[in-house]
C-alpha cells in the first residue's frame, strides 16, 4: 500500500535544487522520494516567498520539476520577504505556511499524507492536525549557524516543540539527534554518494586544473566561514611546493583576503558535477580545513564522501562525524599543522580501484535512503486506523 507524502524545502525552492544539480542531502531525499514505488501522491513545497518575488520570478523561466498528475510543486505565498524574528510571530507565520499546505493538500486529492519537512520550523510550528505523521530532516544545526543568529531564539524553540511533540527526527549526525534530543523516533543518516557519478575510467583534468602543476590538494565547497583561511594560508606558505586548490563559491570575496598573496593557494569558482568529478579525480589529497565550531561539529560533510569517492586520501581536522568514515582519512589538530599527515598520504597514494568502488557502493544514496523511507512512511496508530477501515 502506498503513502501519500508532503515534502518543505527549508530555505531554497525546486529550482535552487534543480540548479546545483540535486546534490543536497534533501535534494537526494527528494529524488528517492518522487521515485520510489511506496510514494503515492507527492506534493512538494517551496518556502514562503514574497508576492512581490513571484511577479518578478514570473519574468523567467518556470521551475523545471517533473509535470505528474500525482507529482506537484506549490509556494505558499505571503506579502514580507523574509521570517520576522520573533518566536510568536513565527508561530503565527506556519501556521499560515500550513493552511496553505492543506489546501494544496486537498486540491491534489490527498487524505492523511506522511510530511517530510527539512525546515525545523515547518516541523514545529505548523500544527498538521490534517496530516498523519510529521518527521524533520537536519542536514545542519541551525541552532549554531551564524549567518541566522537572529533565528536561534526560533530554533531553540522550534527543537523543544519537536522534542516535545515526539515529531520523527532523521539527521546527518548524531550531534544534531543529540541537540534536539527527540522523545519521537530518530535515527542518523550520514551523507552519501551517487555511483553513477563516481564510476568508469578517470576523465581528463578541466583545463584551468591541468595547469596547475602537483602535487595538488583540494578543498571543495562554499568558501565561508567555516573554511579556516588563515590555517590554509599558513599550510602553503609551510608547504611551498604543495598547491592548494579551493573549488567553489566565494559569497564574500574579502573572506579570502589572507589568501591573495600566497601564490601556491589557487581558488576556483563553482562549477558543475560533471566538471567537479573530473577535478576531484585529477587531484592527489583533499581536505576538510574547517574551522572547530559548533556547527562544524555537527556536520556529515559531504565532500568528505565525495573525496573518497573520487579515491583520494584526505587529511581532516578532527570533527566527530568524519570519525570512522574510512581508514583513508587522517587527522590534524588544525589546519596549519596538516603537513605531516599531507605527507602522508601523498606517499600513500590514491585509494585503488577496487577500494575506491567498494566504498562507492557501500555508501550509495540508495543505502542511505532506507532508514529515511522507513521513518517518513511509518504508519501511526490513526493511520492504522484508517487501514483497517478500509479492510
Amino acid at each position: 500500500m502506498t503513502r501519500d507524502v508532503v515534502f518543505t524545502f527549508s530555505y531554497e525552492t525546486y529550482a535552487d535544487a534543480a540548479a546545483r544539480g540535486m546534490m543536497r542531502p534533501p535534494d537526494r531525499i527528494l529524488q528517492t522520494l518522487m521515485s520510489s514505488d511506496e510514494v503515492g501522491r507527492l506534493l512538494v513545497a517551496n518556502p514562503f516567498r514574497s508576492l512581490a518575488s513571484i511577479v518578478a520570478r514570473g519574468l523567467r523561466p518556470a521551475e523545471s520539476f517533473p509535470a505528474r498528475e500525482d507529482r506537484r510543486l506549490i509556494t505558499p505565498t505571503r506579502l514580507a520577504r523574509r521570517d520576522p524574528t520573533g518566536v510568536s510571530a513565527i508561530v503565527r507565520t506556519y501556521r499560515s505556511y500550513d493552511v496553505q499546505l492543506r489546501t494544496a493538500t486537498v486540491r491534489a486529492g490527498m487524505t492523511r499524507p506522511a510530511i517530510v519537512t527539512t525546515n525545523p520550523l515547518v516541523a514545529a510550528f505548523c500544527p498538521f492536525s490534517w496530516a498523519d505523521t510529521v518527521t524533520y530532516f537536519g542536514r545542519d544545526d541551525w541552532l549554531s549557524s551564524e549567518a541566522r543568529r537572529a533565528y536561534w531564539p526560533a530554533y531553540a524553540a522550534a527543537y523543544r516543540q519537536i522534542s516535545e511533540s515526539e515529531v520523527g527526527v532523521a539527521a546527518v549526525s548524531q550531534q544534531i539527534i543529540d541537540r534536539i534530543d527527540p522523545r519521537g523516533p530518530a535515527t542518523v543518516v550520514p551523507n552519501g554518494v551517487d555511483p553513477g557519478e563516481w564510476s568508469g575510467p578517470r576523465p581528463a583534468a578541466p583545463d584551468w586544473l591541468a595547469a596547475i602543476p602537483g602535487p595538488r590538494a583540494i578543498y571543495v565547497g562554499t568558501i565561508d566561514n567555516r573554511l579556516d583561511v588563515e590555517g590554509v594560508a599558513a599550510l602553503a606558505r609551510q608547504r611551498p611546493d604543495l598547491h592548494v586548490i579551493l573549488l567553489g563559491p566565494t559569497p564574500d570575496p574579502d573572506y579570502t583576503r589572507p589568501l591573495r598573496d600566497v601564490p601556491n593557494v589557487h581558488q576556483h569558482a563553482g562549477v558543475g558535477r560533471r566538471e567537479l568529478v573530473a577535478a576531484l579525480r585529477n587531484c592527489d589529497v583533499s581536505l576538510l580545513s574547517h574551522r572547530r565550531t559548533a556547527l562544524t561539529e555537527a556536520m556529515s560533510p559531504l565532500k568528505v564522501y565525495e573525496y573518497l569517492a573520487a579515491g583520494l586520501p584526505v587529511v581532516s581536522i578532527d570533527l566527530p562525524p568524519v570519525r570512522g568514515i574510512h581508514d583513508r582519512v587522517t587527522f590534524s589538530a588544525r589546519t596549519a599543522d596538516m603537513g605531516p599527515q599531507i605527507d602522508e598520504a601523498l606517499a600513500r597514494g590514491p585509494l585503488s580501484d577496487a577500494d575506491r568502488q567498494t566504498f562507492v557502493d557501500g555508501n550509495s544514496w540508495s543505502s542511505r535512503h532506507r532508514a529515511v523511507l522507513d521513518l517518513i512512511l511509518r504508519s501511526s496508530a490513526r493511520h492504522r486506523s484508517a487501514e483497517t477501515l478500509a479492510v
